[in-house]
């Protein structure tokens, strides 16, 4: 594999067949840089190898041939290679190795005489040169710049892959194995044309997953297009994706491109597909196949290449089989199809995200907020969050909006979220009181907090309580709980 070294010369702990030191192989040498020396002059090598090989593992060959073949076998990082060889230019040797790893730093060793060939092989992608005669203190300098360059190229490029991942996922937080599932399926699908179908309830990020087909996907450079069906009238849907022509209807003063157009070559995001009437999903249908639409009021027939994701917080099959929703549109619409697990089948990764909105949140407001305590957490965790991951998102974007900075606890959560098992179940069971104790204990934790969220404002705590306004003073007598100085409205 490797050029042997000169009988009589070889360096302590030297193999006679092999140019790699034995005496590093069961140490931390698989940890060092590797450096590939071709050079035909056996006493040079031996100077190199004393130079190097402290901080190097060491590979040499005494021709281009043998370099070539050593270089194809091991993991190299630098290459040290004398433009002078028996067999072959140096310059050839050069090409060839660029050829089969472009990456390689290739550093040249030439005379004074041939400096202008160091430079013309500089042309050919080598990294720098070293002129004979050299200082060792050189050398080394010229080595390790080029071992921080590599770690520096390495570094950019986890960094960009890093990014890309982040981006190209949405943002997406989550390690449950479901999540993980949906993960996998957008990485195998992406890169088609095929429609992907979204199912899952509101908040769950059905529009996200969508958005990671689409940065995943050849069409990413192209434009995602984001239509929320739901969130337009049964008159203007038609114009809104299929546009219309000037005159088209009263109103219609300019000709206006529709949501399919300006989606061509690229992705459309048809969220709350189950809200469209039938008439219109007929329409939607013909689309769909014949790859082509009119704009209302208009006779010209328009190509449109666009990749079509849908999404319903509603069962679509079930929709069909109730004749609200177009059979054959939902197989159209069905050939691949992700279904989102609402937050509560996934609180594993509640404190993933509670951290990443928390993160989000603090550079969005300037703040400074550290976190969560256990208690806080724990509240969060066992909530049955009706709104999904969007709830959760609001929830911290609120908490982070009223804390400057500090650690949050269950002082600082809305109402809603503090449960008597989130909050009171464990204490009070464990101090053995009666149950109606326990109530009253209960009692007191609820209307206080309903005290503190309306600023102690006893109507407004009524409210909040769903009683009259006396009811909370008498209870608050039996209870003991007083304004504490505060002002009792």
């Amino acid at each position: 594999m490797c050029m042997p070294w000169p009988r009589g010369k070889e360096p302590a702990g030297f193999d006679p067949w092999c140019g790699q030191r034995e005496d590093k192989v069961e140490d931390q040498t698989a940890l060092q840089p590797s450096i590939l020396i071709i050079e035909d002059d056996r006493s040079l090598l031996v100077t190199y190898t004393a130079l190097l090989e402290d901080q190097f593992r060491i590979y040499t060959a005494e021709n281009g041939e043998k370099g070539l073949k050593c270089f194809q076998q091991e993991d190299i990082n630098i290459i040290l290679l004398d433009l002078r060889l028996p067999d072959m230019d140096g310059m050839e040797v050069l090409r060839r190795a660029k050829r089969i790893d472009e990456n390689v730093d290739v550093i040249v060793i030439t005379g004074n005489s041939s400096i202008r060939t160091a430079v013309d092989a500089i042309k050919l992608g080598a990294y720098d040169y070293i002129v004979k005669p050299f200082e060792n203190d050189e050398v080394m300098s010229l080595l390790w710049r080029t071992l921080e360059r590599q770690n520096l190229m390495r570094e950019v490029l986890y960094l960009r892959s890093e990014v890309d991942r982040h981006h190209n996922m949405g943002n997406m937080v989550g390690q449950n194995e479901k999540m993980c599932q949906i993960y996998d399926l957008i990485c195998k699908v992406a890169d088609t044309n095929a429609t992907v179908l979204i199912g899952g309830e509101s908040g769950t990020g059905k529009e996200l997953i969508a958005r990671a087909v689409h940065q995943q996907s050849q069409r990413r450079p192209k434009p995602f297009v984001a239509v929320n069906c739901a969130a337009i009238s049964e008159t203007l849907i038609e114009s809104e994706l299929f546009g219309h022509e000037r005159g088209a209807f009263t109103g219609a003063v300019e000709k206006h491109v529709g949501r399919f157009e300006l989606a061509n070559t690229g992705v459309l995001f048809l969220d709350e597909i189950g809200s469209l009437r039938l008439e219109m999903q007929a329409k939607l249908l013909r689309v769909l196949q014949e790859r082509e639409l009119e704009r209302v009021g208009g006779t010209k027939t328009i190509r449109i290449d666009v990749r079509i994701v849908a999404a319903s917080n509603e069962n679509l099959l079930e929709m069909a089989k109730a004749k609200t929703f177009r059979e054959d549109l939902y197989y159209r619409l069905n050939v691949i199809q992700i279904q989102v697990p609402p937050l509560r089948e996934r609180k594993g990764d509640i404190p993933l995200l509670a951290e990443h909105f928390l993160v989000k949140y603090n550079q969005a407001f300037n703040r400074k907020v550290q976190g969560f305590n256990q208690a806080a957490m724990q509240a969060l965790i066992h909530y049955h969050w009706p709104g999904n991951v969007r709830e959760l998102e609001n929830v911290v974007e609120r908490l982070v909006a009223i804390n400057a900075c500090g650690v949050l606890d269950m002082d600082d959560l809305p109402m809603d979220l503090v449960s008597v098992r989130d909050k009171t179940v464990g204490d009070i069971f464990s101090s053995g009181v009666s149950l109606k104790e326990a109530s009253s204990e209960f009692d007191r934790h609820y209307i206080l907090k309903a005290l503190e969220k309306s600023r102690w404002n006893q109507t407004e705590a009524a409210k909040r309580l769903g009683i009259h306004r006396n009811t909370l003073m008498n209870r608050m007598d039996a209870l003991d709980i007083r304004p504490d100085g505060n002002d009792a409205i």
